[in-house]
């Protein structure tokens, strides 16, 4: 079996479709797959949480580049 990169949730994915189709192929086993599939699962939150963390960096930066000055706030 080669090195898989998953560094994306559509890696994932096409890893999982793969994998189902290995299994329904009847190359690997129940066990297996299961196994396989759960560290997907944990694989997949990582990136999502990766995402968001990125997104909220980005954000929190243009905040700090729009904000020279103290916030004020509108009556």
């Amino acid at each position: 079996m080669s090195k898989k990169r998953l560094k994306t949730l559509g890696d994932v994915r096409r890893y999982l479709a793969g994998l189902l189709n290995r299994y329904e192929a009847g190359e690997i086993d129940e066990t297996h797959l299961k196994a396989c599939a759960y560290v997907s699962n944990i694989l997949t939150s990582t990136i999502k949480d990766s995402d968001l963390e990125e997104r909220i960096e980005k954000l929190e930066q243009e905040v700090k580049g729009k904000n020279h000055g103290p916030i004020r706030r509108a009556c």
